[in-house]
């Protein structure tokens, strides 16, 4: 059995730096409902569920195994003139990706979108709904098959300048695609962990952020992994994505950026999604020689047409204001397709692909 009954989502060792006084006891918490700032709660009942990853220590062991190295390497990182090392690429990218999966925010809307599943699918069907429990384990079981998805990614870190701090939030770890949402050929279609153009951020304290790119679609100008901000600007438009993507909750680590803070979340807003996913459905319309045709309707006209129907889940992306001026477009610069439902993929994608198709590279401008 776990041996920690309260178990964290977003786990302390990435609180810690945002943190009252970094004393890991109280922090300042932003609440998107009611828009105030409620100074110095407590850690201990902040993104935390009671046995969030179930009961099986070997589980929790594997967790804290990656947030023992990511606590370990921010601490490296703060040091003064610490460069970017290999390991800390590794590591950074490794517990990204378990954050990215793991939260609850995240855990939601696999729940949510089994539930449109088993609704359309009506009772004669198998059960496709789960808690969120259930899916928080399931996603932490299956990062251990994926957990190298994300090493082609290059790296780098963002020293804040400026006298506005990075928060941080409840769902912390972001997947954003600037060239999937601004270019014509892909705009407003959905991308994931594979994909060209991919961008995942997260905040390491309010001083540090890490930036994980697409080399193949975007250009960071760094010295030895180190992006030095200085324009308050940079800073915001990488906040504006914890206010966009996160649950309920942002946190900041100084209780006199509130105004700073607030100001911010209500610049973004109406940017803020109210639905996550949409759900499309398409039924048998007629049959072309080896071919079958589908029309999309929808899921009442799915359920009284009484034929053979597929189903989509469709992921929706938050589009923000503006992005920052040092992540800049490669030139040349290459995404890679073969045509088919895969869409754009990363480089490593397209050369290990199983498909049988075969990929061709075009240019991201």
């Amino acid at each position: 059995m776990a041996s920690n009954k309260n178990q964290h989502f977003v786990p302390r060792c990435h609180l810690r730096p945002f943190t009252k006084d970094e004393g890991d006891a109280a922090i300042n918490v932003f609440n998107l409902d009611r828009k105030r700032v409620i100074p110095c709660a407590p850690v201990k009942n902040q993104c935390s569920g009671d046995y969030f990853y179930g009961k099986d220590q070997l589980l929790e062991s594997a967790i804290r195994t990656v947030e023992g190295a990511y606590g370990s390497v921010v601490r490296d990182l703060r040091a003064p003139g610490q460069a970017l090392r290999p390991g800390h690429r590794a590591v950074l990218l490794k517990f990204w990706l378990l954050q990215y999966m793991r939260t609850e925010a995240a855990s939601r809307r696999s729940v949510e979108m089994a539930a449109d599943l088993s609704e359309f699918a009506g009772d004669e069907a198998p059960p496709f709904g789960f808690g969120i429990k259930q899916a928080v384990q399931v996603a932490m079981r299956t990062y251990a098959d994926i957990m190298q998805m994300m090493d082609d990614l290059k790296l780098c870190l963002v020293r804040n300048r400026t006298s506005v701090p990075f928060v941080t939030s409840d769902d912390p770890a972001i997947l954003t695609n600037r060239w999937y949402l601004e270019d014509i050929r892909i705009r407003g279609r959905s991308f994931g962990l594979q994909s060209s153009g991919a961008l995942a951020l997260l905040p390491l304290t309010p001083k540090i952020a890490c930036v994980a790119y697409d080399g193949d679609v975007y250009s960071i100008p760094h010295q030895s992994g180190w992006v030095e901000v200085r324009r308050d600007t940079d800073v915001r438009a990488l906040n504006q994505h914890q206010f966009l993507n996160c649950f309920a909750n942002v946190f900041l680590h100084d209780i006199s950026c509130s105004g700073e803070i607030i100001s911010q979340y209500s610049a973004a807003e109406s940017r803020r999604l109210r639905e996550r996913r949409r759900f499309h459905v398409a039924v048998r319309d007629k049959v072309e020689g080896d071919h079958t045709r589908y029309r999309v309707v929808t899921p009442e006209e799915a359920k009284s047409a009484n034929e053979d129907a597929l189903f989509h889940l469709e992921a929706l992306h938050y589009q923000p204001s503006n992005w920052p001026s040092f992540i800049k477009w490669r030139a040349p610069g290459a995404v890679y397709t073969n045509g088919t439902g895969l869409k754009y993929v990363r480089r490593e994608f397209a050369l290990t692909s199983q498909s049988h198709k075969s990929f061709w590279r075009e240019p991201v401008r």
